[in-house]
């Protein structure tokens, strides 16, 4: 069966919505909801990274957009990390919630305002279709990753999104500063 990239893509943006409903209104599911969400935001963005973006920024000439993206991405990550590490009955749970909360939200509504219905209009069904699979494969092989884990070929793939250069000579920790500054 073909899938569309932007239906898969925002597909995940309402799951992700639902979990964070889920993460407030439901704090004993907290230990459970947490690592799932978590899981689900890296594969989410491993997925875009490697397969969307690129062709987002080369044919469908959304080049400013997945710069910004790619920068919110490692917000994303960054504050998907520090959550993991708090107590999830403590007020700093709640707190760093809040954060990832407001900064995905932030990054949804403007991918689905920009990036989205760009490669809607640019791209073929064929096109999108052909993303639809990669994406979901990618994502797939992503399930379970922890933020803050990033092989060097997926922060040289961030670093080619964010337009660094370069990158394909910097060491792993090289491009991991590089992507905290971006997040920061």
């Amino acid at each position: 069966m073909k899938y569309d990239v932007v239906d898969l893509i925002m597909q995940d943006h309402r799951e992700v919505e639902r979990l964070f409903a889920e993460l407030q209104n439901n704090p004993e599911k907290r230990p459970l909801l947490t690592p799932v969400l978590c899981g689900l935001l890296v594969a989410h963005s491993r997925a875009e990274e490697t397969e969307v973006y690129p062709v987002a920024k080369q044919e469908a000439d959304e080049s400013d957009e997945v710069e910004h993206s790619q920068e919110e991405h490692a917000q994303a990550e960054r504050l998907l990390a520090e959550l993991l590490d708090c107590e999830y009955d403590s007020p700093q749970y709640d707190s760093k919630l809040r954060e990832v909360i407001e900064a995905v939200t932030h990054h949804v509504e403007e991918e689905e305002k920009t990036v989205l219905p760009g490669m809607k209009r640019r791209l073929s069904d064929e096109r999108r279709h052909e993303l639809g699979e990669k994406f979901a494969h990618v994502r797939a092989d992503h399930l379970g990753d922890i933020p803050g884990q990033a092989s060097r070929e997926e922060l040289l793939a961030q670093a080619r999104n964010l337009g660094l250069q370069n990158a394909s000579s910097m060491s792993k920790s090289e491009l991991q500063r590089e992507m905290q500054k971006a997040g920061s």
